[in-house]
């Protein structure tokens, strides 16, 4: 077994609702009670959560909430349309998720870019050569990339950072686009989430050597590879990817968290670690999981 990797003792470890109840498909026990998965949560030993569809999206139910179960809101996730929508109207919506999240002393913000996005639709082919995924325009590329300039500034001006997700069967999935929406956007921070990359095809470690000074945001679950395979080579949705199982936690898997660990070691990261991993509660309980999850960052991380 690796050595710990002693992290910043500034970090937090949280989870994400997506352990014990699915935003994207309801079918995945999306009837859990939020008291349950905040209850459960607690118990694992998580600090913080991230937000999910049952979620009081108003500061005082929010905080009540959270406050039942001792739990701080780390942050959460926020749709942008930037590259296919007005710019006023995206940054209106932006600005009352900024407000939630601040207001509950939340400090980085996640995005994803939604435009043309497939991880949503059951029956979706996942890009790996030709898909049903599509890219951006060059003149949407243009506007998202302008769009997310100006919601980092505005983030900027209430003390928040912008942390981008890259996302399966979006428009920021390859390791090209990642690369190029981070050279594009200077004021933009990461989310790093290693199992998207790996489920991409992505070497999570060397994205996180090469982008190590923009992590603002970590997510922690890991890829079995025999399941992205089948993905790959038979033409799966999102959908029925996660359902199978093709996500999983730390510990699990083929991802190299202590290599990972390192590299957030090297650069003084001091923000939250996530725990994440999606599958359905039903095949696979979200408590026993989730404990497991934290006792492997416990042990690895050194918090």
């Amino acid at each position: 077994m690796s050595a710990p990797v002693f992290l910043h003792r500034d970090c937090l470890v949280g989870a994400n609702p997506i352990i014990w109840s699915n935003d994207d498909f309801n079918e995945l026990a999306g009837d859990v009670p939020l008291d349950t998965i905040l209850g459960e949560m607690r118990a694992a030993g998580f600090a913080g959560s991230e937000l999910g569809h049952a979620y009081p999206r108003t500061p005082a139910p929010l905080a009540d909430a959270l406050g039942r179960h001792q739990l701080r809101l780390v942050s959460g996730w926020h749709s942008t349309y930037l590259a296919t929508r007005d710019l006023g109207e995206e940054e209106k919506n932006f600005r009352a998720h900024l407000n939630l999240l601040k207001t509950l002393g939340a400090r980085v913000a996640i995005v994803a870019e939604c435009s043309h996005c497939i991880h949503g639709t059951r029956e979706a082919t996942l890009g790996f050569g030709t898909a049903d995924r599509r890219a951006l325009s060059a003149e949407e590329w243009v506007r998202f990339a302008n769009g997310l300039k100006h919601l980092c500034a505005v983030a900027s001006s209430e003390e928040m950072r912008v942390v981008y997700h890259h996302h399966m069967g979006t428009v920021i999935q390859t390791e090209a686009e990642l690369d190029r929406l981070l050279a594009d956007v200077p004021l933009l921070s990461l989310v790093l989430d290693p199992g998207h990359l790996a489920f991409a095809g992505i070497d999570p470690v060397a994205v996180a050597q090469r982008h190590a000074a923009r992590i603002g945001h970590v997510h922690l679950k890991s890829v079995r590879p025999a399941i992205a395979e089948h993905v790959r080579r038979e033409g799966w949705s999102f959908c029925r990817a996660v359902t199978e199982g093709v996500f999983t936690i730390p510990g699990d898997g083929c991802v190299d968290f202590p290599a990972i660990f390192k590299v957030l070691a090297s650069v003084d990261y001091r923000g939250w670690l996530v725990v994440e991993a999606e599958e359905d509660p039903v095949k696979v309980p979200a408590l026993p999981k989730a404990r497991a999850a934290r006792a492997y960052v416990r042990t690895h991380a050194g918090v």
